[in-house]
């Protein structure tokens, strides 16, 4: 099944790290000196910000558990 306009899809599997997300989100943009609008429409951005600020948190994530994972 595909999502039609304006589902959202993406689910978090922890409901209770929505808030910790949102927070990340906001500190990635920062870093990249992205302006995430206070709306939170994204219509209004480019798809190269918006990959940008989802691809650089993905590399963070990652990074983050390769860490947690050498520290065992």
């Amino acid at each position: 099944m595909v999502a039609g306009v304006g589902q959202k899809n993406n689910t978090l599997v922890n409901p209770l790290a929505s808030q910790a997300m949102e927070k990340f989100k906001y500190e990635v943009a920062n870093e990249l000196g992205i302006q995430i609008p206070q709306s939170g429409y994204y219509g209004e951005m480019t798809t190269r910000d918006t990959g940008a600020l989802g691809g650089h948190m993905v590399r963070k994530m990652i990074e983050a558990y390769e860490n947690s994972l050498a520290g065992q």
